[in-house]
């Protein structure tokens, strides 16, 4: 039987590559933090191409202001009211995990608040709930009114 993205992304990718299922449970939140980085920047990379061929330029522009950590905590901030008990513990580890650099241009709060929101989408895509992270950022950048800037 053949691997489907019908069974989530994630599990699609191993099964392609012949990676084993390992237990998310055992990865430090700033292995979470590290997917959870990729799968967000994806997403609004998605939406900021979908809104029409434009230069690189420009959709590099329109996805950093998005993707940096600056957003990404006051996104935390938004979507926190939206969290299940679950989806709060797995940002607190991350929001708590000691990591040994700091984004360039945010603050260790926001730095550290982003962490954890992107160990919690990494998360929730390693759980194979693509939908709930992708429900979690668009909740966000709404309410963030973050729609006019990607």
């Amino acid at each position: 039987m053949g691997a489907s993205v019908e069974n989530g992304l994630d599990r699609y990718i191993r099964a392609s590559f012949d990676v084993e299922d390992s237990d998310i449970r055992t990865y430090s939140p700033l292995t979470l933090a590290y997917i959870g980085d990729a799968v967000f920047e994806l997403v609004v990379r998605t939406v900021v191409v979908g809104k029409g061929n434009t230069s690189p330029n420009r959709l590099h522009g329109a996805t950093s202001r998005v993707v940096r950590a600056q957003t990404q905590a006051e996104l935390m901030d938004v979507i926190d009211e939206q969290l299940t008990d679950e989806e709060r513990e797995v940002y607190r580890r991350g929001h708590n995990a000691k990591s040994h650099s700091v984004a360039r241009s945010a603050s260790v709060a926001d730095y550290r608040r982003a962490t954890g929101f992107e160990a919690l989408i990494g998360y929730l895509y390693l759980t194979d709930c693509f939908d709930r992270a992708v429900e979690l950022t668009r909740y966000g950048i709404r309410k963030l009114g973050l729609l006019d800037v990607i």
